[in-house]
């Protein structure tokens, strides 16, 4: 990249960051009063004008242009899920401006905040332990049949943790779990979005990135062959996407590396003492350290 171009990147960078943040606080403002309004759609309308406004403000601002493909495999009518690869903040963002009444998983850290929780439980999201264990099985249970009930779209990130670009962590079972209660078609979704916007780093990388929909996996599979089949369309296909040629936040010597962060290392540790298992001391793989 021309070190002339850095300085007006960086700059560009912080005006986004300032932007994105400003913006998300003036919609969740008005989203929950959107929320007071029977019915659903307001609320939803106010979310996708939220994504929509934001998706643009990368494409002016930061020069980020995410092309979706794919989506002619997507089922025609009827509930499924769409289990997605998570390497950037933007992947919801861009996800929620394509669908307009997309539920979702994601974790209960998020309603210590009134306004998302008010948001969220309008939404009809699927909120879950952060920690796992017995309990969110039996909860994911009956949202999945709420969520299949009303023929909705339901968005889950496998991981359950946001991804270094070109890494991947653990598949959780719980997406099987969620195959299972819905009976009903998983479409899988690679991306390499994590090249211009990497997890929820201030720096943002100009170019383009692809959110790709695969083939529909369909319902019936045992859990082995189901997880290997997805976790093998979605890993395979998001590095199959990398630009190369304008490699943004990627280290080309992070690619196809399987990572415990921090984070997904203290969770996994509350959940197995939640659970009363014993915890033994994995290796714990860093940025450069390979599985």
């Amino acid at each position: 990249m021309d070190n002339n171009a850095l300085p007006m990147m960086k700059m560009n960078s912080v005006l986004f960051t300032l932007m994105f943040y400003a913006t998300t606080a003036f919609f969740a403002v008005l989203c929950a009063l959107l929320a007071i309004i029977p019915g659903r759609k307001p609320m939803m309308l106010g979310l996708s004008a939220y994504t929509k406004f934001t998706r643009w403000l990368m494409e002016v601002i930061v020069d980020i242009k995410v092309n979706v493909t794919g989506k002619e495999r997507l089922p025609e009518s009827g509930a499924f899920i769409i289990a997605a690869k998570h390497q950037s903040y933007g992947d919801g963002i861009v996800m929620f401006s394509e669908f307009f009444d997309l539920s979702f998983v994601t974790g209960d850290h998020l309603e210590k905040f009134t306004l998302l929780k008010t948001i969220l439980r309008k939404a009809g999201a699927v909120v879950v332990d952060s920690c796992g264990g017995s309990d969110v099985r039996e909860k994911m249970a009956r949202e999945a049949e709420r969520v299949k009930s009303q023929e909705r779209r339901l968005l889950i990130y496998p991981e359950g943790h946001l991804s270094q670009i070109g890494t991947q962590h653990r598949y959780r079972k719980g997406v099987y779990h969620m195959y299972k209660d819905f009976d009903c078609p998983v479409v899988p979704a690679a991306t390499n979005l994590g090249q211009r916007w990497n997890q929820s780093e201030w720096r943002k990388y100009p170019g383009d990135a692809v959110i790709e929909f695969l083939e529909p996996i369909p319902p019936g599979l045992s859990k082995d062959e189901f997880m290997e089949r997805l976790e093998t369309a979605i890993e395979t296909r998001s590095i199959e996407l990398l630009d190369m040629e304008n490699l943004g936040a990627l280290n080309p010597d992070d690619i196809g590396k399987t990572v415990e962060n921090h984070s997904a290392r203290a969770k996994r540790e509350a959940r197995e003492a939640k659970e009363g298992i014993e915890s033994h001391t994995p290796i714990e793989l860093n940025r450069g350290a390979k599985s």
